[in-house]
C-alpha cells in the first residue's frame, strides 16, 4: 500500500483533474453509442487512446512530477511524454469519431451551428483563421521545435522552474502543441477537412524536425558546462552529478525525440500506402460508370 503515495499528485491540479475526467467519460460515452448504433470501434484504438492519456496524466499528476522539478533529464523525460508520446498516441487513436458520438446532441451539429446558437456567430471567421494558422505546414513545425528551443533556454528555463505559474503554462503549451503538430503530421487527410497537409509535404517537415531536436540535444548533452543551476539550488531528488545529469537530459531531446520522426515517417507511408489502394480500388468503378471514358479497342 505504500508504493500507492507514489501514485497521489505532487501539486494537485483541478484543471488537470477536470480536463482528463471529462474527457474520458466523453470517450467512453462515444463508444457506448457507436457499439449501439452497431459500429464497435474494436480494442486498439481506445486503448491506445487511454494509454496517451494516462502517460500524460502521470508525468503531472503523480511523484513523477516531483521528480522532474528536482532533476533535469526526469524533465526532459516528462516533456517528451508531454510534448511527443503522448499527444502522439492520442492523435494515433483517431479519436474524433468516438469523441464527437460522445457529445450532447447539440454538439454534434457542428462547431457552426453551436455558434449560432449560442449568438457567437461572429468568432467562426476568427476561430477558423487560428486553426489553419496553426495547422499550417510552415507554423505548425516552427512553433513545435520553437517550443523546445524557448522553454530550454538557461534563462528562461531558470525562471519557469521557480515559479508556478510558468511551470504550469510550460507544461500545458507542451501537450496542447504536441496534440496540434501530431495531429498535422499523424492524422489522415479525410480527418483534417480543408486544413490538411498533403503526405508528400509531412515528409519534408519531419526531417527538420528531428535535425533541430538532435541539435539541441546535442548541445546540451555535450557542452562542458553547466547550463541550468536551478536544479542545484532547489535539491537534487537523485543522487546524481549535475553533469551526468545535464548529459542524460540532453540525450532525450536528442535521440528518442528525433526518433519520433521515424515513427512519424512510418505512418505517413502507411498513409500515403492506404490513399493509393483505394484509387486503385476506385479505377475500376471508374471505368465502368456511364459516359466515363473508356480505352479505344485494339485492332486485330
Amino acid at each position: 500500500m505504500r508504493y500507492l503515495w507514489y501514485l497521489l499528485p505532487w501539486q494537485f491540479s483541478p484543471a488537470v483533474l477536470t480536463v482528463c475526467v471529462l474527457t474520458v467519460a466523453l470517450y467512453l460515452r462515444g463508444l457506448l453509442m457507436l457499439k449501439r448504433n452497431g459500429a464497435p470501434v474494436g480494442f486498439w484504438r481506445p486503448f491506445v487512446f487511454f494509454l496517451g492519456l494516462a502517460v500524460s496524466y502521470a508525468v503531472l499528476q503523480t511523484y513523477f512530477d516531483f521528480l522532474a522539478q528536482h532533476s533535469f533529464w526526469v524533465h526532459c523525460l516528462q516533456q517528451l511524454i508531454l510534448h511527443h508520446l503522448g499527444p502522439a498516441l492520442i492523435v494515433l487513436s483517431g479519436p474524433v469519431l468516438v469523441l464527437r458520438e460522445g457529445l450532447p446532441r447539440a454538439g454534434r451539429t457542428g462547431a457552426p451551428r453551436v455558434l449560432r446558437e449560442m449568438r457567437l456567430d461572429w468568432l467562426r471567421k476568427p476561430l477558423r483563421l487560428a486553426w489553419r494558422t496553426l495547422q499550417h505546414p510552415l507554423i505548425a513545425p516552427l512553433l513545435f521545435v520553437g517550443l523546445i528551443f524557448f522553454w530550454l533556454i538557461p534563462r528562461v528555463h531558470f525562471a519557469t522552474m521557480i515559479d508556478t505559474r510558468r511551470y504550469l503554462l510550460m507544461n500545458w503549451s507542451m501537450f496542447a502543441d504536441g496534440l496540434l503538430f501530431w495531429w498535422v503530421i499523424l492524422a489522415p487527410k479525410e480527418e483534417q477537412g480543408s486544413a490538411a497537409v498533403g503526405y508528400k509535404v509531412r515528409l519534408l517537415i519531419l526531417p527538420f524536425i528531428s535535425m533541430t531536436q538532435i541539435v539541441i540535444g546535442a548541445y546540451i548533452s555535450l557542452v562542458p558546462w553547466q547550463l541550468y543551476p536551478i536544479y542545484a539550488l532547489c535539491g537534487r531528488a537523485l543522487a546524481i552529478s549535475p553533469m551526468l545529469d545535464q548529459q542524460i537530459g540532453g540525450l532525450l531531446t536528442w535521440i528518442p525525440g528525433a526518433m519520433m520522426s521515424l515513427v512519424g515517417v512510418i505512418v505517413v507511408l502507411r498513409h500515403m500506402m492506404r490513399e493509393e489502394e483505394a484509387q486503385l480500388r476506385m479505377s475500376p468503378l471508374r471505368a465502368e460508370t456511364p459516359g466515363s471514358s473508356r480505352p479505344s479497342a485494339e485492332v486485330a
